[in-house]
């Protein structure tokens, strides 16, 4: 028996040795190949030279954002429950690639590619269309492709030198507006009651849940906006393409009697309308850029870079010297919300202490916020207004700059600065608040459902969305709503230098184009974010030498270890937690505008539910770039 124990133990020594033997060898290659490519990365650090007469694909997909959003855990979770990465084109990456390839030897003209362009704003569209315009001055030819072409893509393939489409393809052109979805029949039908708070005749968020079609009020202020919008739109393509004046609205008008004239050919109609210069397929476009750059003998097609490969050959603007002083930028996009948010949110303590991180570096001498947002929580929004408020109080200049919207809470963080600036189709204003208390005490009858209990207070449960909701608690909720709107005019009157009196005029949560808001006093001029750079540089009295660019720095939350290690290995997550996950069925199976209203809608609930009834006023402003 001794000997059998001495035999296994023997055979488990060596079994071990071997194991430990195997371990030590991965380890000690794992080393090896992490040395070799530290090294590799040392040799072939920066990108190969470009060949000469190459072509920038400006390939824009998904939505146009100031920021790209969504934390590496929320990719790999997206991923495994097979929705997919959300396409994301960041407007300054666009923006620097023209402007570096317009100087650059190398790049011999830009390809436009806009069939999956599928959100973007006047404003971003209009800070494309510049840099466009910037790029065609050095000479060099911008072509554009498409096998068709949305509305907004067409408004930034308009700019090109050529312009080219498919033969079975289209240019859609139809106007600006919105069909809501409105709930009041079918809430009444389920016994769920909205009750409403709010200060503000043209505050139309909660419309949706409380009646069953636009108020008159709704109709006037939006269709002023949108009239503005698409006469700057119809303009700004008519004069690119050097079109008569009102051609694009006769063509729409005559689109049937145009449609029947070419047998049905769409493609046809925007030749002879003038909308493109020539239908070509995708080989004879591939030919026509090979004659004007060079071919690829290894691709057999024309030499090309696309935008992500071509930023590894942009200067980044923050990096020549790091103790220059220069300006932080500070990204404001997406709902406000309370607490933290990640990228695509505002959350008003993550965004105050981006804020703040600006005012205590020596380094940066002002800050320019780049708000894109149609506002949200109330509170959140002072907790990011009062941060800038510091920040002026601290001697660095603020100055605001609006992109595609900066209405209600996004107008509201946008007060305490030096200078507003918004681009002409910024939709902006809607200076209002309400607050949105649903109950469902009739569908809990429907169901034989009953609630029963002893409070000490009448307060103590005084909003429960299964029982009637309690007058005196709608009326605080309505007194806490009347505090914030004359907050919010005071505020504004204070940044305008104006009074509440004059403010709540134009307020009244209606919504304003930039050109508008500019005719009211509601902002300083129209701009784009450079113009609110330059500004800002002026105010901190930079030296920046003639031709060149202030250092900018984009102020961001750093990504912490874990993160990092997320975002490398989200491709390898993914797929096995989308088995373990599996597929569930939500708000997929509505159509997208029911969706973007439920979604909207949700956290201003929430907080009421909780109890927050100081905090169940919001400032958000159901608007979206057109």
């Amino acid at each position: 028996m001794k000997s059998l124990f001495s035999g296994i133990g023997w055979l488990f020594s060596k079994a071990w040795w071997l194991l430990d033997g195997t371990r030590r060898a991965l380890m000690n290659l794992v080393v090896l190949l992490l040395l070799i490519a530290v090294v590799t990365a040392i040799l072939t650090r920066g990108p190969k030279p470009l060949a000469d007469k190459t072509t920038l694909v400006l390939k824009l997909d998904g939505a146009l954002v100031e920021q790209l959003s969504g934390s590496p855990r929320d990719q790999i979770v997206a991923q495994a429950q097979g929705r997919g990465v959300q396409k994301q084109t960041r407007l300054r990456d666009v923006l620097a690639a023209l402007d570096q390839a317009a100087k650059d030897d190398k790049i011999s003209a830009v390809l436009l590619d806009v069939d999956d362009l599928q959100g973007a704003g006047m404003a971003g569209l209009n800070e494309v269309s510049a840099a466009l315009q910037r790029f065609k001055k050095s000479g060099k030819p911008v072509l554009a492709y498409g096998d068709s072409y949305s509305q907004r893509g067409y408004f930034l393939a308009a700019q090109a030198n050529e312009v080219y489409l498919h033969p079975m393809g289209m240019v859609l052109l139809e106007g600006f507006g919105r069909w809501r979805t409105y709930y009041k029949d079918a809430l009444d039908r389920l016994g769920v009651t909205a009750h409403v708070a709010k200060v503000g005749t043209y505050k139309s968020f909660a419309e949706p849940y409380t009646a069953n079609g636009p108020s008159p009020a709704t109709m006037e202020a939006e269709g002023l906006v949108y009239g503005d919008l698409w006469t700057r739109f119809t303009t700004t393509v008519e004069t690119a393409r050097k079109l008569e004046a009102g051609s694009v609205g006769r063509s729409i008008d005559q689109l049937p009697q145009l449609l029947a004239a070419a047998k049905g050919d769409i493609a046809q109609v925007a030749l002879q309308t003038k909308l493109v210069d020539g239908l070509k397929t995708r080989d004879q476009m591939r030919e026509l850029l090979i004659s004007k750059g060079a071919k690829d003998e290894e691709s057999k097609s024309f030499r090309q870079i696309g935008l992500g490969a071509y930023m590894a050959y942009v200067k980044d603007p923050g990096a020549p010297n790091k103790l220059q002083p220069g300006v932080g930028v500070v990204v404001a996009e997406g709902e406000i919300v309370d607490g933290d948010a990640g990228p695509g949110r505002i959350g008003g303590d993550s965004t105050a202490r981006l804020i703040r991180k600006a005012r205590e570096d020596e380094g940066i001498k002002a800050v320019v916020l780049r708000v894109n947002s149609p506002g949200g929580s109330a509170f959140a929004s002072e907790i990011v207004r009062r941060e800038l408020e510091l920040t002026r109080q601290a001697g660095k200049p603020v100055v605001v700059s609006m992109g595609d919207v900066a209405a209600s809470g996004g107008y509201w963080i946008s007060m305490s600065s030096d200078a507003v600036i918004a681009d002409p189709g910024t939709i902006t204003g809607s200076i209002g608040v309400f607050g949105i208390l649903p109950t469902a005490e009739r569908l809990m009858d429907k169901l034989s459902l009953h609630t029963g209990g002893v409070t000490t207070t009448w307060l103590a449960g005084a909003y429960d969305p299964r029982r009637p909701l309690d007058p005196r608690y709608l009326a605080a909720v309505q007194s806490g709503v009347e505090n914030i709107y004359t907050r919010f005019t005071t505020l504004a009157a204070q940044a305008r230098k104006s009074t509440p009196e004059k403010i709540d005029a134009v307020a009244q949560g209606r919504i304003w184009t930039g050109t508008q808001a500019k005719e009211r006093g509601l902002i300083d001029r129209l701009g784009s974010l450079d113009d609110a750079v330059q500004t800002a540089v002026q105010l901190a009295k930079l030296e920046v030498k003639a031709g060149e660019k202030p250092r900018l720095v984009y102020v961001e939350r750093d990504l912490s270890r874990s993160e990092r290690l997320l975002a490398s290995l989200t491709d390898v997550l993914a797929p096995p937690l989308a088995v373990a996950v599996g597929q569930s069925l939500g708000l997929d199976v509505l159509p997208a505008p029911v969706v973007e209203e439920l979604s909207a809608i949700k956290e201003i609930t929430r907080v009421a539910v909780r109890g927050q009834w100081d905090r169940a006023a919001a400032v958000h402003c159901l608007c979206a770039a057109p």
